[in-house]
């Protein structure tokens, strides 16, 4: 790839690390910009003109262009590449288990994990108090689909790893942060084990 990859990062985010997995992966360089979003620093008025008008990171920066979602920007890094397929149904396949993981995985796993491990119980605010029992339900039925659809198989989409198994495996490994028993999905856990054997592999910092 001809032009520099910045990625804008808080590195204990899952969102950020699918990014950084994919780069590893396929061999990208890929330097990174560091924010902590405990401290407002993706809300400040230069954040907000020149990197993203939401607020959020991951944003991945190609040069002068920025490309925020972290999906968008693994499909970016991946595309002609084996991780993501060249028969049309498993491409389709791939992108429902990315869909699947953004609306059903990480809205729960993701959230109940930074609200536990770095917001602080005692410090969550009766709304999100309230919300904890329902996302809890939701992300144990997200991984129960998980380990239904893995078992017999090794990977999401046919006999290799794609984009689904970098951007289900970012959250899914640092669930129990969040209070999930992975012990309860016996072929999500195989496959959490096979996923660091991939050349070229980093772990989450």
């Amino acid at each position: 790839m001809a032009e520099a990859l910045l990625l804008h990062e808080d590195p204990r985010s899952g969102n950020c690390y699918k990014i950084k997995l994919t780069a590893a992966l396929l061999g990208f360089p890929l330097e990174a910009y560091q924010y902590d979003i405990l401290k407002g620093e993706t809300r400040t008025p230069e954040f907000l003109e020149s990197i993203n008008a939401h607020g959020r990171i991951p944003v991945l920066q190609i040069g002068e262009r920025f490309l925020p979602e972290s999906n968008a920007a693994c499909w970016f890094l991946a595309e002609g590449s084996p991780l993501i397929p060249e028969d049309q149904f498993d491409r389709a396949q791939m992108l429902r288990w990315m869909f699947f993981e953004q609306y059903s995985h990480e809205p729960n796993i993701a959230t109940l994990r930074f609200w536990c491990k770095f917001v602080g119980l005692n410090n969550l605010s009766e709304q999100q108090r309230d919300q904890m029992t329902a996302k809890r339900i939701a992300g144990q039925d997200a991984l129960s689909t998980m380990n239904g659809h893995l078992e017999g198989r090794d990977w999401f989409v046919g006999s290799a790893a794609t984009l689904a198994d970098v951007v289900l495996f970012a959250y899914t490994q640092v669930a129990e942060e969040g209070g999930f028993d992975l012990s309860a999905y016996p072929a999500v856990q195989a496959w959490l084990k096979r996923v660091p054997t991939l050349p070229k592999y980093i772990a989450m910092q």
